[in-house]
């Protein structure tokens, strides 16, 4: 079942949402060469307890495996989902994947960024902005009356055009009282298919595109999801409210 979402609790989204929005942005500012991957967990995890929020992502259970850390850190060829670790030094060169998420008040709020470590070459640049620039165009289908298809055909289309793959083991979801609810919401699919849109509907749109082939393998930590071929991977994320005025992004800062 699909959870529509009145203007009050559209409100109440309003703050989770905005503490993710301010508190990523803290975190890219400190991305750079020689800091850790678990200094910025710490960072992020001190914020949260000044907001008041709780983390949405600490001790999130699929099945036995329980993530151990506020947010997801992943270099280079990770797609999603990396575990922060103070031996995992970022280098100039590397992109990295920041997800991150709060619950505050009862609701939640989710986005990610991938993001350069210093200077990277070219092909690194343009693999992130094709990726940013298929999250928008997506999100300009969260309108009532599209559907599911528009989003994920548009968010394909711009990565495929660019001669990169989308995966299609992990997609985007709705989010409220819960960090997943229905639907879900892939980064593929066809122009006038798939449910559709209402106003309500709060989702959270997360393309992750790669620079080589689509396929994906979970490390033994039984998180980390990578690119099958070794190829970079971004990843960007934000959640969105489909209202009567078109769609309206909470997690922007």
């Amino acid at each position: 079942m699909i959870e529509l979402k009145s203007p009050s609790e559209i409100e109440r989204m309003r703050r989770p949402a905005r503490i993710v929005a301010e508190i990523l942005a803290a975190l890219v500012e400190r991305v750079a060469p020689g800091v850790t991957t678990g200094e910025l967990d710490r960072i992020a995890e001190g914020m949260i307890d000044k907001s008041g929020a709780r983390s949405a992502f600490k001790n999130y259970r699929v099945g036995s495996a329980v993530f151990p850390a506020v947010l997801c850190t992943s270099l280079n060829e990770e797609i999603v989902h990396g575990i922060p670790s103070d031996g995992r030094e970022l280098m100039e060169g590397d992109i990295v994947g920041l997800d991150f998420g709060v619950e505050y008040g009862g609701y939640y709020g989710d986005s990610a960024r991938t993001v350069p470590v210093g200077e990277i070459d070219e092909e690194s640049k343009r693999l992130i902005e094709v990726t940013e620039r298929s999250l928008y165009a997506g999100i300009d289908h969260l309108r009532s009356g599209e559907r599911l298809g528009d989003v994920g055909s548009t968010v394909q289309d711009i990565a495929e055009e660019a001669g990169y793959s989308v995966v299609r083991e992990f997609v985007g979801h709705g989010i409220g009282q819960a960090l997943h609810e229905e639907p879900q919401v892939p980064n593929y699919g066809d122009r006038g298919r798939g449910r559709a849109l209402r106003v309500g509907m709060v989702l959270a749109v997360e393309p992750m595109v790669n620079m080589g082939d689509p396929g994906v393998r979970v490390l033994n930590d039984g998180w980390t999801a990578v690119t099958a071929d070794g190829c970079r991977s971004a990843h960007f994320e934000h959640t969105i409210a489909v209202t009567a005025d078109g769609p309206e992004i909470l997690t922007r800062v």
